[in-house]
């Protein structure tokens, strides 16, 4: 009896185990082999072997989902315009460079290619950015005897969701308003002859590669015109209002490249509260006590939301620092063993080519032309900055301080 006792208890600890035990599928992989060419300028050979891989995932990319659009514009029995665009639902997670050669000034290589379908990338270095306020659009949403923390608490604690991931390295400026007119966000709202933006401005005085910014679009507590009448039954709902109402969240956010200005990410989440829906002035954004309110547990569900959403939007975008001082033939980038760059690591130099661009006759300026110049090539490490050589000196490819280098 003993026994058969016994054996009941094992089965019934060994289907318990398997009910606590977390299995995580991996995403659907699959690998190809593909050719990518390139062409040998000046005699840079690593510039030609990125960009000889590059063609290669092209190719790779295109064997995967694929969408494509064509459009043909025809008048009078004449072609116009023929064109097709083609946008690939995988992400590369793995390359491996099988064979490479040249020939005829062309650098050829053969690589096997893995390819994920979930569209997110591991990434290899940690990228900098940095949080600015959440403003308000109706600053009468929020009463007085509330926290007045949401403005710079909401960045800050999104800003730390982002670094506890291990992908990013962030910095505060939860201080500064990038949207006088928070309800017309994320225009910039810049009406003067155009100049490096704001968010341009902003990433290259504090040194990082994205900018993180947002409105908060609603925080409206149920009207009591609702609850409006005449008699005691009345009354008694109005006094609940204090106690127990409505309150809609709605908030956006942004992350714009800094490098370029361009919107990189946009999205509005929004959540309502019933119960007791205020947030009393004393409690931080990020606190116990915080979370344990009703809004402010909403608010937490939706920085943690924005955070996972950043974080997969962000994940094949490529690392990019700038080129801080150039000595000789030494370059040197402002990232370092804190983005986790190693020695031996290549990364590609984008040089300014021609003149301004600017628009209006000349009273517009829009800025200039960045291609691939070159290769650098890390050799030492320090904290906050590396130092790397190209295969060809800096002042004869036209690169200088102020340029930037990338993964790819």
């Amino acid at each position: 009896m003993a026994k058969i006792v016994f054996q009941f208890l094992w089965v019934v600890l060994f289907f318990a185990g398997l009910s606590c035990t977390h299995v995580q599928l991996k995403p659907p992989t699959h690998v190809v082999t593909v050719e990518g060419q390139a062409a040998i300028s000046k005699g840079m050979i690593l510039l030609a072997k990125k960009q000889a891989l590059q063609d290669a995932i092209r190719q790779a990319s295109l064997q995967a989902s694929v969408t494509i659009h064509s459009q043909t514009l025809v008048s009078q029995n004449n072609t116009l315009l023929d064109t097709l665009t083609m946008h690939t639902a995988a992400a590369v997670n793995h390359t491996h460079i099988i064979q490479e050669w040249t020939a005829d000034k062309i650098y050829h290589v053969i690589a096997n290619v893995e390819l994920s379908a979930n569209s997110s990338c591991k990434p290899q270095y940690r990228k900098r950015i940095i949080a600015t306020a959440f403003p308000l659009v109706k600053q009468e949403q929020l009463s007085a005897y509330e926290t007045q923390d949401l403005y710079a608490g909401i960045p800050r604690e999104l800003n730390n969701y982002l670094m506890e991931s291990g992908e990013f390295i962030g910095s505060n400026a939860s201080t500064i308003n990038l949207y006088p007119r928070a309800d017309l966000a994320p225009e910039a709202q810049e009406h003067t002859a155009y100049r490096p933006s704001k968010v341009m401005q902003m990433a290259s005085s504090n040194g990082v590669q994205f900018v993180l910014s947002g409105v908060i679009r609603d925080l409206e507590v149920e009207s009591s015109e609702y609850m409006s009448g005449a008699g005691p039954l009345a009354y008694a709902r109005s006094l609940a209002r204090d106690v127990v109402a409505r309150r809609g969240i709605g908030i956006d956010v942004y992350v714009h490249d800094g490098l370029t200005g361009a919107l990189l990410f946009q999205q509005r989440y929004v959540d309502d509260v019933i119960g007791d829906v205020w947030i009393p002035a004393s409690y931080a954004v990020g606190s116990e006590r915080f979370t344990a309110t009703s809004t402010g547990e909403k608010i937490t569900h939706i920085i943690d939301r924005a955070s996972a959403d950043i974080r997969q939007a962000l994940s094949c975008y490529p690392f990019a620092a700038r080129i801080i001082e150039i000595k000789d033939d030494k370059v040197f980038i402002d990232a370092g063993a804190q983005e986790r760059l190693n020695v031996g690591d290549q990364l590609v130099v984008y040089g300014s080519t021609g003149d301004e661009l600017t628009l209006d006759g000349g009273q517009s300026f829009i800025g200039k032309d960045r291609q691939p110049v070159g290769v650098l090539t890390i050799h030492t490490i320090a904290a906050r900055y590396a130092m790397g050589k190209l295969e060809v000196p800096a002042h004869e490819l036209g690169v200088k301080i102020g340029d930037w280098v990338k993964s790819w």
